[in-house]
């Protein structure tokens, strides 16, 4: 594969394209696509949650989810460590209730500031997870939520396996496990799942029928997933409760 294939395609006039590091998802990557859209997926189910809210989207990487928050919210920050992302957000997404800023995620922000705050597909990364979630705590408003994801290690990491291969991830969850870590700071926790739905959903059952052997005898791999993933939208996901061990995500809602 082309070494550009990695690098975003067609950004906007004097906004630096970014590199896949698997650090963190982006947009405009075509092989990236399925990952892009599992996250946007989450990003716009909260956006229909945060209508006039003053948001804080903490480690936001790229900036598209940002965005996403600020069709809907008051306000919203978007904020990161990682002086490109930072950059390439700051150029990239321009709206008048929107602006980001570069910052740790335990240092950021003033106490009671924010209505909802976003921490998406970050705390595998960091050290200290409990001291995280008391720092979102005392950011939120009396009555504010905060909305934070991690991958299931169930369906991530190879069968058996305390965490997956990720170099970036210091520790991967079960669904109880995450749920006690967010009782630990918030009173009330839901713990929803994010799976796959419409054609992914289908994909799933093609494969359990054997589509692997057909798509290869047939020689098709290529052909096929580059057109199956560029294909893929967030509409392709679902978030819900209920038996949480086979979800590719979970979601905390926390109060």
């Amino acid at each position: 594969m082309p070494v550009d294939a990695y690098v975003q395609r067609d950004q906007p006039p004097g906004v630096p394209p970014l590199e896949l590091t698997g650090e963190r998802t982006l947009p405009d990557v075509p092989a990236e696509n399925y990952w892009y859209r599992r996250h946007l997926a989450v990003y716009e189910w909260i956006g229909a949650r945060v209508l006039g809210q003053r948001v804080l989207d903490m480690a936001c990487g790229e900036g598209y989810g940002s965005d996403v928050l600020a069709r809907s919210a008051a306000s919203v920050v978007g904020v990161d460590a990682n002086p490109e992302a930072f950059e390439h957000a700051r150029l990239r997404y321009r709206r008048e209730n929107l602006r980001f800023e570069r910052g740790m995620v335990e240092l950021y922000g003033e106490p009671g500031s924010f209505d909802a705050v976003v921490f998406l597909q970050t705390i595998e990364h960091v050290q200290d997870p409990s001291a995280v979630l008391e720092r979102f705590r005392e950011l939120l408003a009396d009555g504010g939520t905060a909305y934070i994801t991690t991958p299931n290690v169930l369906t991530l990491a190879p069968a058996g396996a305390a965490k997956s291969d990720n170099p970036w991830h210091l520790r991967e969850y079960r669904a109880e496990e995450f749920e006690a870590l967010c009782r630990m700071t918030f009173s009330q926790v839901e713990v929803l799942g994010l799976f796959h739905a419409r054609k992914l959903r289908l994909h799933e059952l093609a494969l359990k029928l054997g589509w692997d052997t057909v798509h290869k005898r047939l020689g098709l791999t290529g052909p096929f997933y580059d057109r199956f993933t560029a294909a893929i939208a967030s509409s392709d996901f679902t978030l819900r409760g209920g038996a949480l061990d086979g979800a590719l995500d979970f979601l905390a809602v926390c109060r």
